[in-house]
């Protein structure tokens, strides 16, 4: 009921003008967006149910954003002249196998770029997200007790978590595991498409000590540029955690910038390039609810 009652009101919102009223934005503002995986045609949602967004759903969204902003790459320069339209970046954290091919074909019949952020780790073992077999436990959504504890007491470590709770690993389908190395490659050579460093494991950077850190930082783009060419020295924290020490051992490797999942708008007035907003885009927001946050209601 709660969520009839809320696209009712994302409907009439939209259906208002609002969201056309109130969508400009300054010249040198982006939004980059972080979606997860993508469920093809035909697949069941499984694993963690917010990251997994079908994908008729995800073609709605890019048709919403292709009638209401312009859709750049996340390196585009943000200084521009002129334009009154909003500027969104597409981005995807993990490189689901669902993203990589369900997400990229949508991208690729209209011609929108996109960046996919790489744990190299889990390309090279295959396995599913801990995250997705321990939210099968509960239901699609892990308690919020139960996921401090992962993050923190075992800093998001895949084993480490899997050996406290018990998981067996790569209980999830195809399309809700990591890509291959080869598919990652195919991905890669895809017009519009860039990479970017996840971690090397996907461990929680607050958590981290600075040896760990600098495994976590340095590896993933000397992995990534030693296999493709679309790589860009960009990072997303895992699970959308840094702290002072993650961000400055970023800026040490080289990285131009870095990610969190949260916050709304980018501004050229943005100082602290290793500490950027992120609007998360869970699975369940309608073509709606994204028209809103693009107005800039519901997302700072």
């Amino acid at each position: 009921m709660r969520d009839r009652l809320k696209r009712v009101m994302e409907r009439g919102l939209v259906g208002a003008g609002v969201a056309n009223r109130l969508a400009r934005r300054p010249a040198g503002d982006l939004l980059v967006l972080a979606y997860h995986n993508v469920v093809p045609h035909g697949e069941s949602v499984t694993g963690e149910a917010s990251l997994q967004i079908p994908q008729e759903r995800f073609a709605a969204h890019l048709d919403r954003l292709q009638e209401t902003a312009d859709v750049v790459s996340l390196t585009a320069p943000l200084a521009r002249a002129g334009g009154m339209r909003p500027r969104v970046a597409i981005t995807f954290d993990d490189a689901y196998r669902g993203a990589l091919t369900a997400g990229l074909e949508e991208l690729g019949r209209r011609g929108l770029p996109a960046t996919v952020f790489v744990s190299p780790a889990f390309v090279e073992s295959g396995d599913s997200f801990w995250w997705d077999d321990l939210a099968s436990r509960y239901g699609g959504a892990i308690p919020a007790d139960v996921r401090d504890e992962a993050l923190h007491a075992q800093q998001g470590d895949d084993g480490a978590v899997r050996r406290r709770f018990g998981l067996p690993p790569s209980r999830q389908p195809g399309h809700a595991r990591a890509v291959d190395e080869a598919e990652l490659a195919r991905a890669a050579a895809r017009a519009g498409v860039t990479l970017g460093g996840h971690g090397w494991s996907h461990r929680n950077m607050a958590a981290l000590e600075r040896a760990q850190l600098e495994v976590e930082l340095e590896r993933p783009l000397h992995w990534l540029r030693e296999r493709f060419e679309a790589v860009v020295p960009w990072l997303a924290y895992p699970y959308g955690l840094s702290s002072p020490a993650a961000e400055a051992a970023a800026e040490r490797h080289g990285y131009e910038g870095a990610l969190r999942v949260t916050g709304g708008w980018r501004s050229v007035r943005d100082g602290r390039r290793w500490s950027l907003p992120r609007l998360n885009v869970p699975a369940g927001m309608t073509a709606d609810g994204l028209s809103l946050r693009l107005a800039g209601l519901f997302c700072a």
